[in-house]
């Protein structure tokens, strides 16, 4: 019975193989548009696209980041300046794309752009901390992906929303796991809707990798920011233990998680919009297939419980 019940995986496993290998033909012909093309997953994809064909539309955020990118790639590559948080620079790109892809339409968008701070314990924050994230995180992927889609439905084409695990469990305070549960939500109410168009809505679901959203030196100036911000009140209540196990927490973990191969996020970005057959889902990096997916599966009751036991506890704390 075992034996018969691993012939049957390795079957499957075999048939899933020979379908998601099959790519889309005439990539020359096809418009992608990526932002958050400045540095880390953004720009690899679009150099990645460019070298494969693609014509890439790379939406960055300063003008370094597009003077980089068009002296790493050729002529089909079109960068321009973009700010997802702001609906008039989102605009103004989703005009430059209606002109350049024409009748053809949009094979696909990519929704790269991030940011992961401020980050910290939910009552060090305030209500403009989650503002300033969710109009990037959440805001940014909703408005750039409606300012494009009826070129997409165009195209039959394909979006790609980036989230991350941070979508599925929640294991720290602050905005950041908050609007990545949105994009969750979102692609999942998008995919839904746009099935009887023939577009097909993909999730990237990375863990740890090594960016400038996971920069130690980056996460622990923001704690250290927010602690001296605080009311003395609230500094009684944590103690000054507590910031320095947060400080010392962020190494360790970090060293432990991160992964340091980017393209194994690329390499997903790219099978969900080369591949004929997608999928819906993605998950890059060990840590998440090994350990945060598997936890965010299990009773709450029982993650709340690993969590607690593996944080620094405050001053005043009463476990």
């Amino acid at each position: 019975m075992f034996l018969y019940l691993l012939g049957l995986l390795a079957l499957w496993l075999a048939y899933r193989w020979y379908k998601e290998a099959k790519r889309v033909p005439n990539e020359q012909e096809r418009y992608v548009y990526v932002t958050g093309c400045d540095s880390g997953f953004g720009h690899l994809l679009a150099r990645h696209l460019d070298e494969l064909g693609f014509r890439v539309i790379a939406g960055c955020y300063t003008e370094k980041g597009e003077d980089a990118l068009r002296e790493a790639s050729s002529t089909r590559l079109t960068a321009a300046r973009l700010d997802v948080s702001d609906s008039e620079s989102v605009r103004q790109v989703a005009d430059l794309i209606k002109t350049l892809v024409g009748e053809k339409g949009l094979w696909a968008v990519v929704n790269n752009a991030g940011v992961s701070l401020p980050s910290g314990p939910t009552d060090w924050l305030t209500i403009e901390d989650y503002k300033g994230m969710l109009a990037v995180n959440l805001g940014g992927v909703i408005d750039v992906t409606l300012s494009v889609l009826q070129l997409v439905k165009r195209a039959r084409g394909r979006v790609v929303n980036v989230s991350s695990v941070f979508g599925r469990i929640s294991p720290f305070g602050g905005p950041y796991c908050v609007s990545k549960y949105g994009v969750e939500a979102f692609s999942d109410s998008l995919r839904l809707n746009m099935a009887p168009f023939g577009i097909k809505v993909a999730c990237i679901e990375p863990g740890f990798f090594s960016t400038n959203v996971t920069s130690t030196d980056l996460v622990q100036n923001n704690v250290k920011q927010l602690w001296d911000r605080l009311p003395q009140e609230m500094k009684e209540d944590y103690g000054q233990d507590f910031l320095a196990e947060t400080l010392q927490g962020v190494d360790a973990r970090f060293e432990q998680l991160i992964d340091k191969d980017l393209m194994k996020v690329v390499s997903c970005m790219e099978h969900a919009i080369a591949a004929v057959h997608p999928r819906t889902r993605y998950s890059p990096g060990w840590d998440a297939k090994f350990f945060w997916l598997p936890l965010s599966y299990m009773p709450t009751c029982i993650t709340d419980r690993i969590f607690i036991r593996n944080t620094p506890k405050p001053k005043a704390s009463v476990l």
